[in-house]
């Protein structure tokens, strides 16, 4: 897959199929659209092309309110991305001034003018541009003034997903990872920084790796105890327990701790980054009345945990 930050570096991309979006997530619903996009390609030699925003458009516009909690980092989803298949990516910074265009403006100046856009494939019910005027039947008016075709996903098509990213984030919100899970296609995904902690798991006999997601706007799942896969650097994985909380049994300071205790593993691999797949929410975090009642939680958490992963024959 190529990605393209802007147009400066864009190369000649032949017949562009093409579709617009944030594509938040990745899930079901955008994985139809991408697999449209791939199939029209192929009917006419060319290849499926996504543009989409950098920093999110509410980012941008509502800078000190957005609260804005997104499902993936821009990393994350453009790995997602080229996993499904996408061909071309066009990453286009989202400015004040790219927000004050309107949509005629948009797709002359940008898909017709600069990627010379042959299709473009978009559903009944998406818009864009300024105001949000940017829609199928402005495209449908557009299509034969500058010569691209029009493609709808009509609502069978995308109802019949019933999935959105609004979904997914209160699917993770209410700790629900397994329909998460469902609605992505594939495990919810943390990555992020190990970083040095207090040791408190260690001294209990269960260390764990403190992860620095190093991500404010990303969204992180209900606090609790995941059973989770958890892949290195060098592709080796390993599964483990998760917890995402305060730690109110040790931590007085109330801050939010991502620590994760892997199973059959003893290196030391502090700055190294983890991704962290989750797969399964084993129980809300509690507070015990002291180090001894929780270490025998852990234990019984580990028993679980490897009780679900023999059960699955993994």
């Amino acid at each position: 897959m190529k990605v393209f930050q802007g147009f400066e570096e864009l190369t000649n991309i032949p017949h562009p199929v093409l579709t617009i979006g944030t594509f938040d997530g990745v899930h079901l619903g955008h994985q139809k659209i991408i697999k449209q996009l791939n199939d029209e390609a192929e009917k006419v030699g060319g290849e499926s092309v996504l543009f989409t925003f950098y920093p999110h458009p509410r980012m941008v516009l509502f800078p000190d309110s957005h609260g804005l909690k997104l499902i993936q980092t821009q990393v994350e989803k453009l790995e997602k991305l080229q996993r499904i298949g996408l061909k071309n990516v066009i990453v286009h910074p989202f400015t004040k001034e790219f927000s004050r265009l309107t949509a005629t403006e948009f797709v002359r100046d940008y898909l017709v003018n600069k990627l010379n856009i042959k299709t473009i494939v978009i559903g009944y019910d998406h818009q864009f541009g300024k105001n949000r005027e940017g829609t199928l039947e402005l495209l449908q008016e557009l299509g034969p003034i500058y010569g691209f075709n029009v493609i709808e996903i009509g609502p069978e098509d995308i109802d019949e997903v019933n999935v959105s990213s609004t979904k997914i984030r209160n699917a993770l919100k209410d700790g629900n990872i397994e329909l998460a899970n469902a609605y992505l296609d594939e495990p919810f995904e943390l990555n992020g920084k190990v970083v040095h902690g207090e040791e408190i798991g260690k001294s209990m006999g269960y260390p764990t790796a403190n992860i620095d997601i190093q991500n404010d706007i990303k969204i992180i799942p209900k606090k609790g105890v995941y059973a989770v896969r958890v892949v290195r650097e060098d592709k080796s994985e390993y599964f483990g327990i998760l917890n995402i909380g305060n730690r109110p049994t040790i931590n007085s300071k109330g801050e939010l701790s991502i620590e994760v205790h892997i199973l059959d593993f003893e290196k030391e691999i502090y700055d190294e980054r983890l991704t962290l797949r989750l797969l399964k929410r084993v129980r809300d975090e509690e507070r015990y009345e002291n180090k001894e009642a929780l270490k025998a939680q852990i234990t019984e958490d580990e028993q679980l945990v490897r009780s679900w992963i023999s059960d699955l024959g993994w």
